[in-house]
């Protein structure tokens, strides 16, 4: 049987529920892990891990950590990407879902500066390090449980529910931070109250504990693939996936990492930087948007709604039109609206919303087509390696320098956003200038 979703020769099929929950829990976690971390850099570790004094550097130190973990991703790539074109997708899966979960708890267990200097932020480091890790092998992996899954036709709706955890995990994670400062309410509109800072911001990394042990049941009932069984059979599996990647599909992942490019970019700054940008005071250095936390995340969880809507409607586009063109003309749409930031920002309630919605309906487009893409770059044996490769090294490119360089624009600036907003234009032309140099994907078979 040639459909992707037949089983292989004495292996038995995942049912189609479990292939959408087994590949959407994990990113959820992975992403609610993300802004858990991502909101406590604004929140909290500026006023807990680092030396009081300078609110600007203590940020950028916070976001330094922040950016640290995607270093550490590309690492996490290989060394899971070896064991999952090697030994299966299912083990390789559950071993970065505990890695990550086991991180992300410690977290909420550190002691600060207060209580140990200098040891704070470096255990900081430590764990944001395993985090990133951890990461570097989960999306990846996640993707191939959805696309070496799909039927036939549909291998790109079915790659959105592993890119649907994005948005689910920014409104697990943001509630339940929004429930914790209403019922930890401040005084001060630009700092969290004393119960926050001492105990309450330790709940969501705790609450990670949770989430993880409903993925590990749902991972552990998960069987190989069809494509990865071929691979066994037939005797293609490699000994070292990734020289084999390197050697002969380095082009694949070059166009792979200036794909995501854009779409990591895009990602960062409507949800890092805007958080630090819309609670910035007008007095402050540099200026914001002066929102009350509440009211800012309140008005993102509603722009999160329209990302994961229009996550879920890019994967039947994509399988429609092909993944290059609709990609394509979402990158010219991410380009023209980096350079409409400062009209929209200075339209007062309503132009801040309807740039927050417009911003994550484009995050939504890029984002969903990338979990079938990716993976369709390359042959099954070096899949789970290539396509963690490409989609981590650009975060690197993208993710882990983006919240910093999104701080200095907008210090350069002063307190506008205009450079930030051309920043993401640059970087989505050349994303636009790979997808014209790359190839469509739609129609190749992903047992090969």
């Amino acid at each position: 049987m040639s459909t992707a979703h037949a089983p292989a020769q004495g292996t038995a099929a995942n049912p189609r529920s479990r292939v959408i929950l087994a590949s959407l829990v994990g990113t959820t976690i992975e992403f609610y892990d993300f802004y858990v971390y991502a909101t406590a850099a604004v929140l909290v570790f500026p006023h807990l891990f680092f030396p009081a004094g300078n609110d600007t550097a203590a940020l950028l130190s916070s976001f330094a950590i922040f950016g640290a973990a995607m270093v550490a991703r590309p690492v996490g790539a290989i060394f899971f990407g070896h064991l999952g074109d090697k030994r299966g997708r299912k083990a390789t899966l559950v071993g970065a879902l505990l890695t990550m979960g086991i991180a992300t708890v410690l977290i909420g267990v550190l002691p600060t500066y207060d209580m140990v200097g200098w040891l704070a932020p470096l255990l900081l480091v430590i764990l944001r390090l395993a985090q990133g890790f951890a990461l570097g092998g989960e999306w990846s992996g996640a993707a191939l449980v959805a696309t070496e899954n799909a039927p036939k036709g549909k291998r790109a709706w079915y790659g959105t529910f592993p890119q649907l955890g994005a948005p689910i995990g920014f409104i697990i994670a943001n509630g339940l931070f929004l429930i914790i400062a209403f019922l930890l309410p401040s005084d001060d509109p630009t700092r969290p109250s004393d119960a926050f800072l001492e105990w309450g911001w330790r709940i969501p990394f705790l609450f990670s504990l949770f989430m993880v042990a409903i993925g590990l049941w749902i991972r552990l009932r998960l069987v190989e693939s069809t494509a990865f069984e071929k691979a066994k059979q037939t005797g293609t599996v490699r000994r070292l996936p990734l020289a084999t990647v390197f050697r002969f599909n380095w082009r694949e992942l070059i166009l792979g990492t200036f794909f995501m490019l854009a779409t990591y970019v895009l990602f960062y700054l409507m949800t890092t930087f805007s958080l630090s940008y819309g609670r910035a005071g007008s007095d402050s250095t540099p200026s914001g948007l002066d929102y009350t936390y509440n009211g800012f995340v309140l008005m993102m969880i509603l722009g999160v709604v329209f990302f994961g809507i229009f996550t879920l409607v890019s994967g039947p586009l994509a399988d429609r039109f092909g993944r290059r063109r609709t990609l394509i003309v979402v990158t010219i749409a991410i380009i023209a609206f980096g350079l409409v930031w400062v009209p929209m920002l200075d339209g007062g309630y309503v132009g801040v919303q309807l740039w927050l919605i417009l911003g994550f309906i484009l995050m939504g487009m890029t984002f969903g087509p990338m979990g079938a893409l990716l993976p369709e770059l390359f042959p099954t044996n070096v899949r789970y390696t290539g396509s963690g490769i490409s989609y981590n090294v650009s975060s690197i490119l993208g993710a882990a320098v983006a919240p910093f360089i999104a701080v200095a624009l907008w210090n350069a600036g002063d307190g506008s956003p205009f450079w930030v907003g051309v920043y993401l234009a640059a970087m989505g032309v050349i994303t636009l200038v790979a997808l014209l140099l790359g190839t469509e994907t739609k129609d190749v078979d992903i047992n090969d």
